[in-house]
Order: C-alpha cells, then structure tokens, then sequence
C-alpha cells in the first residue's frame, strides 16, 4: 500500500499486522440528488473463495453483503440505485457490482442501475497484462456489459446536476475521482489517488499504481484545488477517517476538521 516508501515510516502511521496487513475501509458513497440516487463504488462483493478472504482479511459478511445492508439502513433499497459510478475497476472497487447468489450464479447486484466508468479503464481492464490482472476480475463487470448495463465515458462529465466525474489516472490509466456540489458546496470523492489519509503527502504512493510519477502529478494538480477551493475530500479506504478539509497554506498537506463516520 506505500510502495517505496520505508515501512519504518509507514507503519508509524498504519501498524501492520503479523502477516504484514493492514486495516483498511472499504468506504462506498451513496448519493442522493434531486435526480437520482447514485452508489460510488461497490466494494469487495461476495464472490471470493476463502482463500481470497483470508489472503485479505474480507470481513463482509451481510445480505448478500455489508454494502447492501447499508444502503437499507439509510432508508433506501439496493433496487431504488439509478447510476453505479465506479471510480476504476479493481476487484476491491467493483466487487459489489455483481453478487454470487445461493444456486452459484453471479448476478447483477443493482437491477435498475445503469453502471459508469471510464473507457480507457475498460480496456485497461481487458488487457491481461501480467502486471495488473491480478487486480482485475472478469465476474465483478463482463457481466454487466453483458446485459448492456455498462456506459462509458471519455473526457471530465457532469453524470448528473452536481455530480462530476474527474479524470485522475495513475494509479490506473482510467482511474476518476468523482466531485459532488450543492448550495455552493464541493466534496470530492479521491477514490485510489489519496486512498487513505497517510497518503496525502505527494510522493507516498502505493506500489499498485501502474504510473506512479502521473500519480504524483495528479496528485499535486487536485490537492491544490482541493485547498483552494475548500473541498472536503472524502477517503475510500482509510479505516478511521472518512473525510476531512485541507489546512490551507501547508506545504506538507495535511487535514483539518476531520470526520470519522
């Protein structure tokens, strides 16, 4: 998860466990507009064998998962979903986009949904490069465009009023971040670019990003909007804080006002 960066310094910030480990969220978004309800992301799904959970310690338990169960206990149902935005396709990102059911079968996990993501990662996804196609598993969304559920888009789009999808590669070619805005304002969702908050500073990079220096530069050019713009940055992974606000003027980024839901 900090690529080159020395454990001694990492593990100040993350104490790994035994088998080098550590705790991470897998922190969905749903968000709900005027114009529709939207799930950014879906997690890790229930589809790996329990060699799979154990080699990552899944803990997801729910019906059929924990993202499900959220969703019901915000006063929504997993049917009531319009538009699944996945920020890239990594198995822990998509997951949750198609579920095993009882008989075996995979299914589509959102009935009414339509899915979104970036073409290039799309491709990316189908290259079977050895590097990356660990990372990449066909059930969590061939499924999906199987049954034409799945639109692909290019350049930055607004999905839907207030709902913005940013292009932020390196960590994957396609990866995209997603900018939220009401009443003046902005909350951005950096998916894999700042997985957690100890990967704030620019040069702590994880070593899954295939393009590690275009990461570094993503990050420079989206934190420093995110302060000058007041942005409250949401963490997909990290497992004590959700989100938080840049302290302005600061060299080293670092977060203010913190949440920890």
């Amino acid at each position: 998860m900090f690529g080159v960066v020395p454990k001694p310094l990492w593990e100040k910030k993350i104490p790994p466990d035994e088998r080098n480990r550590i705790p991470l969220a897998l922190r969905c978004l749903l968000v709900d507009t005027p114009d529709a309800l939207l799930l950014i992301d879906t997690g890790i799904g229930n589809k790996g064998d329990p060699q799979f959970r154990d080699i990552y310690g899944v803990e997801n338990e729910g019906s059929p998962t924990r993202l499900e169960d959220a969703i019901r206990a915000a006063g929504f149902d997993p049917e009531d979903i319009d538009w699944v935005i996945n920020t890239h396709l990594h198995f822990d990102h998509c997951g949750g986009n198609t579920f095993r059911a009882g008989d075996g079968v995979v299914r589509i996990s959102f009935s009414r949904a339509r899915y979104v993501v970036r073409r290039a990662e799309w491709e990316f996804a189908h290259l079977d490069n050895e590097r990356v196609r660990a990372s990449y598993v066909g059930d969590n969304f061939d499924p999906v465009a199987a049954a034409g559920r799945f639109e692909f888009v290019d350049p930055d789009v607004e999905l839907v009023p207030g709902v913005t999808l940013l292009h932020t590669p390196g960590h994957t070619p396609g990866h995209q971040s997603v900018l939220l805005e009401s009443d003046g304002a902005r909350a951005c969702y950096v998916a894999d670019l700042v997985p957690t908050t100890a990967h704030l500073p620019l040069a702590w990079i994880m070593g899954y990003d295939v393009e590690p220096l275009v990461t570094l530069e993503t990050k420079r050019r989206v934190l420093r909007r995110a302060e000058e713009e007041g942005w409250l940055l949401i963490f997909e992974h990290d497992p004590e804080i959700a989100w938080g606000y840049l302290a302005p003027g600061e060299k080293r980024p670092r977060l203010v006002a913190e949440g920890t839901r």
